[in-house]
């Protein structure tokens, strides 16, 4: 594809540059000021009146994701389109293909969002993930291996954050469990002994140039990914090599255009084994806007924008915390503030608000970034900022 150029105008036409996106989320928000600064226009599609990128973008087009008034007016007006987010329907992104460029691809998005799609990708590009069955009917549910329990029923689609997701520990468990899951599509995994979460995020080009991050390390609490550091910290080289690797194999296989985090699970074995992946910046990257010579929302850009993808540099260690709506809430009640002016004042901290009108318990309200020259010193700022506003410190 030809580079979009920022700042230009659009050959033929008078307007500047544009860029669209789908879903009016924090990710979309952060998208939407990375293009900005390399100077493009950018249009929002998203159903709410009120968005966070909706609010900070130049055109906010309010329709349904298939919509095709909503979509025609969407490509009528941008260059270029992608996703904040990986349920948007595949369908919206065909549609959008066929008169705009769009990255990521339809078919690649349509991977992420089917658990046992995904999982056949991984196994066809050759990275081993979880032993796992598909559960589709009675039939399936009665041939699980008894080996794969202990382990995690999961929605084949729509699952996030923890939802969609019972432990079973025996058969009687898993057939109840299904049956509450209203019988849909589902993958049961078996559990594994945890050593650690990891991620990495990679970007390609439409050229098939493809750049890669740092292995992050992550820490979730109840299925909510609440804690990134970088460098992974006692993660050897070895299985940070063969991480990185494994991203950027799958990454080929799908012919993916645009960022792509992939996240794995570290066993107490050794082993590394690929847990998901999905089509988008991702919150383990967010440390990137103040640890490294380019955000992962910047690569999104220049993928997107036919731009050369430079090798991204860490150039500080770095600690990301996520903030939930939890802190907005105290023994006294709510919604109130936490104490950011006490979190500012610790060396290295680095808020990033998402402009949500109202916080509610368990809504992803920002994070704080912490950079320093060392990971040690990196993470003793990040436990005083967590004592602060009240967040555990087991990590």
């Amino acid at each position: 594809m030809t580079a979009l150029l920022p700042g230009a105008s659009v050959v033929g036409e008078s307007r500047q540059a544009t860029l669209g996106v789908l879903g009016g989320g924090q990710l979309g928000r952060m998208f939407v000021h990375a293009a900005q600064a390399l100077g493009y226009r950018c249009v929002v599609l998203d159903p709410d009146a009120i968005s966070p990128a909706g609010a900070v973008a130049e055109q906010h087009i309010q329709a349904d994701y298939l919509d095709s008034f909503g979509l025609a007016q969407l490509a009528r007006d941008c260059d270029a389109i992608t996703t904040e987010f990986e349920n948007v329907p595949a369908l919206a992104l065909e549609t959008l293909a066929g008169m705009r460029t769009v990255a990521p691809a339809a078919a690649s998005v349509a991977v992420c969002q089917d658990r046992a799609v995904e999982k056949a990708h991984f196994e066809s590009a050759g990275v081993p993930c979880a032993p796992h069955a598909v559960i589709t009917n009675d039939i399936e549910l009665a041939a699980v291996d008894p080996a794969l329990l202990p382990g995690i029923l999961k929605t084949s689609r729509m699952g996030y954050d923890g939802k969609g997701q019972v432990r079973v520990s025996t058969a009687v468990e898993l057939a109840a469990a299904w049956n509450d899951l209203k019988r849909v599509p589902c993958v049961l995994e078996q559990l594994l002994p945890l050593k650690a979460e990891l991620s990495v995020l990679v970007a390609r080009g439409a050229d098939g140039q493809l750049v890669n991050y740092p292995v992050q390390q992550n820490l979730h609490r109840g299925g909510i990914l609440s804690v990134t550091e970088v460098p992974a910290p006692a993660v050897p080289t070895d299985v940070q090599q063969q991480a990185v690797a494994a991203a950027r194999q799958v990454a080929e296989a799908l012919g993916y255009v645009g960022v792509l985090c992939i996240e794995f699970f570290w066993l107490h074995d050794g082993r590394l084994v690929v847990n998901e992946m999905a089509p988008r910046p991702h919150n383990s990257g967010h440390w990137t806007m103040n640890g490294a010579s380019a955000s992962q929302f910047e690569l999104q850009v220049r993928a997107l924008a036919g731009l050369p993808l430079p090798e991204p540099r860490q150039h500080s260690a770095a600690v990301m915390l996520n903030l939930l709506g939890d802190l907005w809430f105290s023994e006294e009640g709510g919604p109130t503030p936490p104490a950011w002016d006490r979190v500012l004042a610790l060396p290295g901290t680095h808020l990033h608000l998402y402009g949500k009108a109202e916080a509610r318990h368990g809504r992803k309200m920002g994070h704080l970034n912490i950079t320093a020259a060392t990971a040690e010193a990196a993470h003793l700022i990040a436990l005083e900022a967590a004592l602060i506003l009240g967040l555990p410190t087991d990590f």
